[in-house]
């Protein structure tokens, strides 16, 4: 089996340059063998790439593929962290946030751009935890935030 970083030049996608924390904080933190990932935003070259709420401006397709970016910042932070993907042993957790609408029920449905991007690159290792949660807001007017928890392997 190929590496996650093959994985990704296979999907056509490419991992852009860590972002960095944009408060007081840092992308990540590592205890033990779970490494903690702060939240992405969908942002390529520093810009966002997807603004809006999902069910006003952007729609549920563009929703995951917001979530899909974030993933791929996620990714690039994880590399930043580890050295390589190569050394991510299993996503565990994922908390996705989704800027929507009073009432949106489809939040899974979102976030699933960046959980279906996990599989993709990592099988079964992809395979996680999550919870998918509509709120009113997102900074800088995000449409979609992910965290994510994966396991390391030395």
């Amino acid at each position: 089996m190929s590496n996650p970083e093959s994985k990704l030049a296979e999907l056509g996608l490419s991992l852009p340059q860590p972002p960095a924390a944009a408060g007081s904080y840092v992308p990540s933190v590592r205890t033990g063998n779970l490494l903690y990932c702060a939240g992405t935003l969908p942002m390529r070259d520093g810009k966002l790439t997807h603004a809006g709420q999902v069910g006003r401006e952007q729609t549920v397709e563009a929703g995951a593929k917001a979530a899909e970016s974030c993933a791929l910042n996620t990714l690039a932070n994880i590399r930043a962290a580890l050295g390589s993907l190569d050394r991510v042993a299993r996503v565990v957790f994922v908390s996705g946030y989704v800027n929507a609408v009073d009432g949106f029920a489809d939040s899974p449905a979102v976030i699933n751009g960046a959980s279906d991007l996990f599989l993709k690159v990592f099988g079964e290792a992809g395979r996680h935890a999550r919870a998918a949660v509509a709120v009113n807001g997102l900074p800088r007017g995000a449409t979609a935030e992910i965290q994510v928890v994966v396991e390391v392997r030395d």
